[in-house]
C-alpha cells in the first residue's frame, strides 16, 4: 500500500482529532482535516505545526512542518472528502452529534470509501445503523497522543464486512501501530474493558482504606508499567509462570470489586467540576504549575517511551530467531 496514494479525512479537530491528523500526515496520506464546528479553526493548525515541530525535535521525522502542511487541507467545508478513501470522525461521544456529522461526510464521501469513528464507549453497531452504507463501516480506537503511541483498536460491527477490517488492519501498520483487530463488536473493545478493570479496582483500594492515591499508582507504575511495554497480560503469566496465577486467582478473583455503581471517590470529583491536570483537580493535588508541568512531562515522555519500545516490538523474538538462522546460513 503507498499511502501517498491514500487521501484520507479527520472530521473533528480537538486534541485527538489533530494528532491523528499528524499521525497520518506522518504515514504520508494527503490529509483533509474537517472542523465540524468553527471553533475548531482557531487552534487545529497550531496544534498539528505542534505535534510535528516536537516530532522533529524527538527525531520522530527528518522534514520540517511545512514538508507535510504541503499535504494538509483544514476547512469546513465537506465537498473535500470528495477525493478521500477513508474518513474518521472525531467528534464528542454523543450519538445525535454523531449521525449529524456522517450525514455531512456521506453527501461527499465516495460510496465506496470507508467511514470510521473514533469513539471509545458507543458500540459500532449502534452507530453503523446510522449510515447508507453499514459494511463499510468501522471504529478505529485510537489513544493521545496518536502520533506517538503504537496502539490502535480496529473495531467491526455486527454488519461490517471483515474485509474491511483487515485492510485497515494492514494500513495502519504504516501508520506506525501495532493494531487490534477486533471482530466482534462488544461494550468498551478490548483495552477498555481490561483498563476501567483495573481503574474500578484501583478506587476500590483507595475508598476501602487499603491504600492512597499515591500509593496505587506507585503500584502500577513499578509491576504493569515495568513490563507491559515488551509483554501483555498472557506473555507476561508465560514469562512468569502460569501455574503460580491460577493459584492467585482461585483465592483473590472471589475478592476483587465487582460493583456496577460508579465509584464515589471519582463521582465526587466529577460533581465539583474537577477534569485532571486541566483545571489542576483530580485524584492528586496540583498547583496550576504543577498541572501544566505534568502535560509537558507527559509528552516529553511519550517520545521516550516510544523509542524504546520500538526496540522491542511485537515480534522482537521472531526477528531474533531470524537474524539467527541469516547468521548461520
Amino acid at each position: 500500500m503507498i499511502t501517498q496514494e491514500i487521501p484520507v479525512s479527520v472530521v473533528g479537530l480537538g486534541l485527538m482529532g489533530c494528532s491523528i491528523a499528524t499521525c497520518l500526515l506522518i504515514a504520508g496520506h494527503p490529509v483533509v482535516a474537517i472542523a465540524p464546528i468553527a471553533a475548531d479553526l482557531d487552534h487545529a493548525e497550531a496544534r498539528i505545526r505542534e505535534h510535528l515541530e516536537k516530532s522533529v525535535e524527538n527525531g520522530l521525522v527528518d522534514e520540517q512542518p511545512d514538508f507535510y502542511f504541503e499535504n494538509l487541507i483544514i476547512t469546513e467545508d465537506y465537498a473535500d472528502l470528495a477525493t478521500c478513501r477513508l474518513a474518521i470522525e472525531c467528534t464528542i461521544e454523543n450519538v445525535l452529534i454523531k449521525e449529524q456529522v456522517y450525514k455531512k461526510i456521506e453527501a461527499h464521501l465516495p460510496a465506496d470509501a470507508l467511514l470510521t469513528s473514533n469513539t471509545s464507549a458507543i458500540p459500532i453497531s449502534t452507530l453503523q445503523q446510522l449510515t447508507q452504507h453499514p459494511a463499510r463501516f468501522l471504529g478505529l480506537h485510537w489513544t493521545e497522543p496518536a502520533h506517538t503511541t503504537r496502539f490502535l483498536e480496529i473495531i467491526c460491527g455486527d454488519e461490517t464486512d471483515l474485509k474491511n477490517g483487515e485492510y485497515l488492519y494492514e494500513l495502519s501498520h504504516k501508520w506506525g501501530k501495532e493494531p487490534i483487530l477486533v471482530r466482534k463488536d462488544i461494550a468498551g473493545f478490548i483495552t477498555n474493558r481490561l483498563m476501567y478493570a483495573m481503574y474500578r479496582e484501583a478506587i476500590s483500594l483507595v475508598e476501602g482504606g487499603y491504600a492512597t492515591v499515591e500509593d496505587v499508582d506507585r503500584s502500577c507504575r513499578n509491576n504493569a508499567g515495568y513490563f507491559m511495554t515488551i509483554a501483555g497480560v498472557f506473555r507476561w503469566m508465560d514469562l512468569t509462570g502460569v501455574p503460580a496465577y491460577h493459584t492467585v486467582m482461585q483465592r483473590l478473583l472471589p475478592t476483587l470489586n465487582n460493583s456496577t455503581e460508579v465509584p464515589e471517590l471519582i463521582d465526587r470529583i466529577v460533581r465539583e467540576g474537577g477534569r485532571g491536570v486541566a483545571n489542576a483537580h483530580g485524584f492528586h493535588e496540583y498547583t496550576p504549575e504543577e498541572a501544566k508541568l505534568w502535560e509537558e512531562t507527559f509528552t516529553e515522555f511519550t517520545y521516550d517511551i516510544r523509542k524504546l519500545a520500538l526496540k522491542y516490538p511485537g515480534d522482537v523474538v521472531k526477528r531474533k530467531l531470524k537474524e539467527r538462522e541469516e547468521g548461520k546460513a
